[in-house]
């Protein structure tokens, strides 16, 4: 590789300035990477949109999701699950790097996957607000008896879950915990499609949507978005619980962004810690 090649900056795209979308592009835009540079975003309000770059010290582009892949090598999924497939695939297509955040849409859209595997495209899933997700990934290498975890959150980080809505089931002025649902990983990701991509992001680290099984519950006594997670397997048995503090959006946490960052920094550094 020459040197040109190899000091030549990595193109960064995202798609969706909510909460999340927004703090990773200041971190970009800010040069917090090096070697990593912001060219576009893509957001429902171009207006807004703009106006939040204008502050940038370089310029990035305001565009259509179908706009982005030519401006960047690789893109970050900020947006609501249903665009998925819209925002990564000429990304794969055209062998490129993509990070996703809405990990539950993942399952409901294995083409993508098998789109990454086949045409030579990479699809990133980072911890995100999960705790010990090297230790799932260590795990798996042998047999992984159970994987069980209890998700605890806000009521208002839980409100408007396809889940709740369907099944008819009231949040609204708890004054004591209350489990919403029961059951595995899949369902949770059908039920709540913005609040349990951290058991999807668990879940394909180990044993499969299926037998990662889960509890929810509406708390109105935490403030923070808080998981539990208890693995049995041949080498370990470990427990890990994690308290995320929420981001603007109460349904995210503010780790999450971070997350992000330190995906990209691993990417670029030659020094990478962890499995």
């Amino acid at each position: 590789m020459s040197q040109t090649q190899a000091s030549k900056p990595l193109r960064v795209a995202i798609a969706g300035l909510g909460a999340i979308g927004k703090s990773i592009a200041q971190s970009l835009a800010a040069g917090k990477i090096p070697g990593v540079v912001l060219t576009a975003v893509s957001a429902k309000d171009h207006v807004k949109a703009a106006s939040f770059v204008s502050s940038f010290a370089h310029p990035v582009k305001v565009l259509t999701i179908a706009q982005l892949e030519p401006e960047a090598d690789l893109v970050i999924e900020c947006a609501p699950a249903a665009l998925l497939s819209e925002i990564i695939t000429p990304f794969l297509n055209a062998k490129k790097q993509v990070v996703v955040l809405s990990v539950g849409a993942l399952l409901f859209h294995p083409e993508l996957i098998e789109a990454a595997k086949t045409q030579g495209g990479v699809i990133h899933v980072p911890t995100g607000a999960l705790i010990g997700l090297d230790a799932m990934i260590a795990a798996a290498e042998g047999t992984i008896h159970t994987v069980r975890m209890v998700t605890r959150k806000p009521p208002n980080g839980l409100a408007g879950a396809p889940h709740l809505i369907e099944n008819n089931i009231s949040i609204e002025g708890l004054t004591e915990a209350k489990k919403v649902f029961e059951g595995n990983a899949r369902d949770a990701a059908k039920g709540f499609p913005a609040n349990l991509n951290v058991v999807v992001a668990l879940a394909l680290a180990g044993v499969g949507p299926e037998k990662t099984l889960l509890e929810i519950w509406a708390d109105p006594g935490v403030v923070r978005n808080t998981h539990t997670i208890v693995v049995d397997s041949d080498s370990a048995k470990f427990t890990m619980t994690m308290e995320n503090i929420p981001s603007e959006n109460p349904k995210t946490g503010r780790i999450v962004a971070q997350s992000v960052i330190a995906l990209l920094r691993k990417m670029q550094s030659g020094f990478k810690v962890g499995t």
